[in-house]
Parts: C-alpha cells; structure tokens; sequence
C-alpha cells in the first residue's frame, strides 16, 4: 500500500430533518489529519446520520461537509473516495476473500498486476494472507471484519468510515479486534471515523470522541477529559457509571466548595462554582470512593449500610445505601478488599475533594 495520507474532517452546523422530525441538530465538529473520531451517542442519537453524511449516503438539509477545507456536500459518494465498512461486512458470499478485496480495484478500472500487488499487501496488513482464496462463510466474524477493512483500505481511501464495525462479536472478541483495530490505524496512518453504543469501544480506540444526544453535540474531547471531567449529567451517565451527589453550595473559596446534604457535609475542590445558596450536582466514579476503616479519615465522609453486591472478578461492585445521599455505587479491587461484602453491613465510604466532579442538569446545559 502507498505512503498514508491523512485528511482532515469538518462538519459546519450539519442538521438533518425527516419532516418535523430533527435527526440532526446543527452539528460542528473538526477531526484532525490521521485522528481516530468516535460518534458515540444511544439509538437515535443522529450518529448513523451523520455519518452517512459524511459518506455522501444521506444529503444534510443545512450545513457542509469539508474535507481539508475544501467543501465536499454536493459530491456523490463515489467522488469522495472515502472507504467504509459497514455493521454486517457486506461481503459478496459468492467471491473469495482475495477477489472481495479486489473488488473496489476492478471498478476503479486498475490492471491485474496492480490490483494483485494492492490485495497482497491490504490482506498483509490484516493479517490474513493465507485466507485469500477462501469465501466469507468459511472465516469466522473477526476475519469476516478485518476481510472488510481490507478492502475498505485498498485503494487508499481519503477517510475510512466504521458504521458499528464490532457490535456483531461476542464481547472477548470484541476486546480483541479493538485491540487490533487501534493498532491498524497507527500503521496506516489515516484518518478514522467510527460510529457506536459502545462506551469501553469509544474509551478504548479514540483520540477524540464526540456524545451525542438528541441529534446534538452534547460534548467532544479526548477519551481522558470526557471521562474524569464530564459537562453534563448525560454525558457522566452515558460515558460509564456514576454517582449524583445533590446539595446545596454553603461556603465558597479560591480552592472549592462546601456543600449540605441533608445532615451531610461535603467538599468539593476545583475554581467554578454556584453562589451559595444554589444547588449543586455533583458526579462522584464509583472506582474513586474508598471504604474507611478503624480511625482512618477522609476528606468526605458518609456512613451507610450495604444495600446489594456482586463478585465481578476483578472486583466487588457494591450498593451502599445513605441517609443522607440516597444509594452509593462503590467499584473496589477484590484482590484488596477491606471486608467481605454481605447484605446489611454498616461501611464508612470516604473520597478526597477532588474525586468528584461539579456537572449540569441536562436542562440547564440545553
């Protein structure tokens, strides 16, 4: 395959309305040359739309697509030479592998030679050379898929789109082809635009990732930044598990906040804040809180009962349940664990200011 060249992507205020209905609501975004951009967002989120406007599928009712700055919304889907790879593979049953990765090259009117040098090396880069002369009933799901990436890279596609790429796989699968997926794209270079339900998926193979909800961009940034330090209550629900601490802000400082909670105090660090007397959401991981023992001390503190737990392997998951707080959702290491969890057991739950996080009702956000 040739050296890569990576393009970048811009949407510009890209809406989509199916009669009153709003698919997609004044979307802009940049993907940046070689990135790899996640849409992650629930069923009816306007992700799929999306990206079948960046495709050429689906025309945008306003807005623009531009690739390198140049606008590209009025072009065909064949003009723009962006490669796919779409939910189900979509390989000819009746082809091999070597001739379903040729096909793109055929109608691209290229030689023989040429098309045989280019399957070679895509199937090299996937791994599946020896696989060439079998047709797609005889591979399994994941060489079903890295037979589609193949051929959506042969021909040096200027983007390569993924449309749910992985949600046909078992999950150990899954977490395997993110692994190789990841790792194919650092070797080609180019840039990548994926779409999915999946949030593990989007943390695990992104440089960026844009939530979406409601056909809006509700918030766009690295895997990292989206996750510790979310804008909105959706986006820290949707994004992972979370707790929503509610209070009501009573001291301000240079450093942070402190909030009430019925009888419960709690501190929070950081410089943005409400004025006192205003409530206050904040988001709390549930893998940040710890469990106190003896005369060990926290920054926050809440005692409580545990409500339910489960063995997870790696972990306990537990459900505290507080006066004050509602139900608390702890993550602990089980290799380490301070007890053994049991229905009804008093806990002391404690978490440093700075683990939580202060977030928007998604109204207030709007």
């Amino acid at each position: 395959m040739s050296a890569p060249v990576a393009h970048a992507l811009e949407l510009r205020g890209l809406s989509k309305r199916y009669g009153s209905f709003i698919a997609v609501d004044a979307v802009s975004l940049r993907v940046d040359r070689g990135q790899f951009l996640t849409l992650l967002g629930p069923s009816g989120s306007g992700k799929t739309t999306i990206l079948m406007a960046i495709a050429g599928f689906v025309a945008p009712s306003e807005g623009a697509v531009l690739l390198d700055g140049a606008d590209i919304t009025g072009l065909s889907p064949e003009r723009r030479d962006f490669g796919m790879v779409f939910q189900g593979y979509a390989l000819f049953p009746h082809m091999t592998v070597a001739e379903n990765v040729a096909f793109p090259l055929r109608v691209r009117g290229l030689s023989r030679a040429d098309r045989d040098a280019r399957v070679r090396g895509a199937l090299d880069l996937v791994q599946l050379a020896a696989f060439a002369g079998r047709r797609p009933s005889q591979l399994s799901g994941g060489q079903q898929q890295r037979v589609a990436l193949a051929r959506a890279l042969v021909f040096d596609p200027a983007l390569l789109l993924l449309d749910e790429p992985l949600s046909a796989l078992d999950k150990k699968l899954r977490a395997e082809l993110q692994d190789e997926l990841k790792a194919l794209h650092r070797r080609v270079g180019r840039t990548f635009v994926n779409v999915t339900h999946d949030q593990e998926e989007a943390l695990s193979l992104s440089d960026q990732v844009a939530i979406l909800n409601h056909g809006r961009l509700v918030q766009m940034g690295a895997p990292e930044a989206l996750y510790e330090r979310p804008r909105t209550r959706f986006v820290a629900d949707f994004l992972g598990k979370s707790n929503f601490l509610q209070g009501t802000v009573r001291e301000v400082g240079a450093t942070g906040m402190a909030l009430q909670a019925g009888a419960t105090r709690l501190v929070q660090a950081g410089a943005a804040h409400p004025a006192p007397g205003r409530p206050a959401l904040l988001s709390l991981r549930p893998e940040k809180i710890g469990l106190l023992a003896g005369a060990e001390t926290a920054e926050n503190e809440v005692a409580g009962t545990i409500a339910s737990w489960a063995y997870l392997g790696a972990g306990y998951s537990l459900s505290v349940r507080t006066a004050d707080l509602g139900e608390i959702r702890v993550a602990l290491p089980a290799w380490r664990a301070p007890i053994a969890p049991r229905e009804g057991l008093p806990v002391r739950l404690g978490w440093a200011a700075d683990a939580a996080v202060p977030v928007l009702e998604d109204a207030d956000a709007a």
